[in-house]
């Protein structure tokens, strides 16, 4: 592998000489009508393969996207997401084909003169003003968006729940009968007590470890993150939910389930989706995939990144108290 490399190197410096060489060169050369005439009818094929690519990768790999979101917070995010992209999407439609058809209109012609300004406080007024109006549009929308899924102020009776991150998998707790979260640190870890809790606090003993997720739909759901030893990144994609786990220190996130597991499951795109993955899967000789909700670390923190994932069970409140009620406390678990 090395020694490719080192070839594919070689081929490379031997290319970007060839080039430089090639500049130097241009001096002595001087384009003809003609070759301005093909170079721009070459540009503009290539702005229409161009957007032809854009269509057809649009339409063939739309399948990779996620599904609706599978939280209510999750709906704002993606139409802040649309919004946002179809700004994007518009500019760059309009900027790309002003590219190619100016390169092919005004492509090089005898006798013909390029118009040219010194200055104009017009056009620097509208290129200036037109930008900034609109990213000050989609910046301020953005911080809407972000206050109020952060804003859990107006939350009642909200499950809390901590996810506690290190190399390379996730543990969990929920708050228990008082619905607060015991004090915990990286100083107290030791044996079976492997999240750091501190069982001196007296709220810290009606709380419930677990190494699998359960989420009630329609409920709202309070994250507390920690990390015990490098930055990791707690990723919930089909709940639009992603937060860093620092360190020393506890951040937060809030959502409300929509749909079950199964619900998610049934869900036409899902379906699609999962169909997919096991056509390539069977032709590997591999077992079939069944959707399930994931926690997922999205920073590179380490060796074992890839590995770190967490299930998640999205189910009914009754259920979910069900299971729930059948967990032991950190109380009956340590000693």
């Amino acid at each position: 592998m090395t020694a490719i490399l080192y070839v594919l190197l070689a081929v490379a410096v031997s290319v970007a000489i060839w080039q430089v060489t090639s500049i130097f060169k241009l001096n002595s050369v001087i384009a003809t009508e003609k070759d301005n005439n093909t170079q721009g009818i070459l540009f503009a094929v290539f702005g229409v393969f161009f957007y032809l690519l854009m269509i057809y990768c649009f339409v063939k790999y739309s399948v990779v996207l996620l599904p609706e979101s599978a939280s209510l917070e999750g709906e704002r995010y993606d139409t802040l997401y649309l919004v946002t992209f179809s700004l994007i999407l518009l500019v760059q439609a309009i900027t790309q084909f002003l590219l190619f058809y100016f390169s092919f209109k005004y492509r090089g012609v005898k006798g013909r003169k390029a118009l040219f300004y010194a200055d104009s406080t017009k056009l620097e007024v509208i290129w200036t003003a037109t930008p900034a109006i609109i990213l000050a549009f989609i910046v301020l929308y953005g911080i809407s968006v972000w206050t109020d899924i952060m804003d859990t102020s107006d939350a009642e009776n909200p499950l809390i729940v901590e996810v506690y991150a290190k190399q390379f998998q996730w543990e969990a707790r929920y708050a228990g009968a008082d619905n607060e979260l015991g004090a915990a640190s990286v100083r107290n870890i030791k044996g079976i007590n492997t999240m750091g809790v501190d069982m001196t606090d007296l709220n810290a003993h009606d709380d419930i470890p677990v190494r699998e997720l359960h989420l009630p739909k329609g409920r709202k759901v309070i994250f507390k993150f920690r990390s015990q030893d490098v930055l990791h990144s707690a990723y919930m994609p089909h709940f639009r939910a992603q937060m860093n786990c620092v360190p020393g220190m506890v951040t937060q996130f809030a959502f409300t389930p929509k749909m079950t597991t199964e619900e998610m499951r049934a869900n036409g795109a899902t379906m699609d989706k999962v169909a997919g993955i096991n056509v390539i899967r069977e032709a590997k000789g591999d077992s079939p995939y069944e959707f399930d909700y994931l926690l997922l670390c999205a920073k590179i923190c380490g060796a074992s990144h890839y590995n770190m994932q967490m299930k998640i069970v999205v189910e009914e409140p009754a259920a979910f108290n069900s299971w729930l009620g059948q967990q032991k406390t950190l109380a009956q678990v340590l000693p």
